[in-house]
């Protein structure tokens, strides 16, 4: 998927929401775990309920490794639902993966080519030849943590370095690379302070913003920062979203979260 058509599809849905599918067995309802396959059921009951009102989806690949083969198998089930019913909609594999260039070739392959994501989260701390691998593909995007939302951001990210944050130089380096068009970067909705001098260095680039929600971020700030003229953000929330009702009802009750984000976004674009 090209950026230009993910702008188009923000623009058609007055909406920057992504909606993280992030499938945890002991909070999903209890009824569902009757089902052949209770991971890919509770996700396609979100995505019927849901997708009129995002333009991204996000599944963390660690609560589907978690659950071994049938983990797994939901996943590659539920990203073929999504090619086959939604193709407008942006996929992302939230892997964080990172390794030297032949390990990461083949989670590119596994990710990017087989399974049919539009992009994929990687951790840039190897630096180069681990992500060019990732980058090389056409029209697939590379989303590179730089700040992220946990307290933890602090322990490196934002430490010094010659007089400059570590982040600022992975930003920087990152442009640098072969196929750098094709990278989105990671910031929290925690950290929304620091997106007016993130833009300053990838003024064009999308943002994915994860934090808003559960992890108590704000949109109002995340758009003052961090919003560009092509928009340039997807908001994630998660579990503020598809855990609103963990009975029967949780799939209207995640249109209704979603909902919420979905009119408070368009408020913003409409402005």
């Amino acid at each position: 998927m090209t950026k230009q058509y993910l702008i188009e599809q923000i623009r058609k849905k007055d909406s920057f929401l992504c909606i993280g599918l992030d499938v945890d067995l002991d909070k999903i309802p209890e009824h569902l775990l009757q089902e052949e396959d209770p991971i890919f059921a509770f996700n396609k009951a979100i995505i019927d309920a849901t997708h009129h009102l995002c333009v991204a989806y996000k599944p963390n690949i660690a609560f589907y490794e978690a659950y071994g083969l049938r983990g797994w198998q939901a996943l590659e089930k539920t990203i073929n639902y999504l090619s086959e019913k939604h193709p407008e909609i942006f996929t992302i594999a939230d892997a964080k993966r990172g390794d030297i260039g032949n390990t990461s070739s083949r989670y590119a392959m596994a990710f990017l080519e087989d399974l049919g994501f539009d992009s994929i989260t990687v951790a840039p701390y190897m630096g180069k030849d681990s992500v060019e691998p990732f980058l090389a593909i056409e029209n697939k995007h590379t989303i590179l943590l730089v700040l992220t939302s946990n307290p933890g951001a602090f322990d490196f990210q934002t430490r010094l370095l010659e007089g400059k944050e570590l982040y600022k130089y992975v930003l920087e380096t990152s442009k640098t690379w072969k196929n750098s068009e094709n990278l989105m970067y990671v910031v929290g909705a925690t950290q929304a302070e620091y997106l007016k001098e993130i833009r300053q260095i990838v003024p064009n680039s999308f943002l994915l913003v994860p934090g808003v929600g559960a992890q108590g971020g704000s949109l109002q700030e995340v758009c003052k920062y961090g919003m560009n003229k092509g928009v340039g953000l997807l908001v994630n929330s998660s579990r503020g979203i598809i855990y609103a009702s963990g009975t029967e009802d949780f799939a209207e009750a995640a249109t209704k979260k979603a909902e919420v984000l979905q009119l408070q976004m368009k408020a913003i674009l409409n402005r």
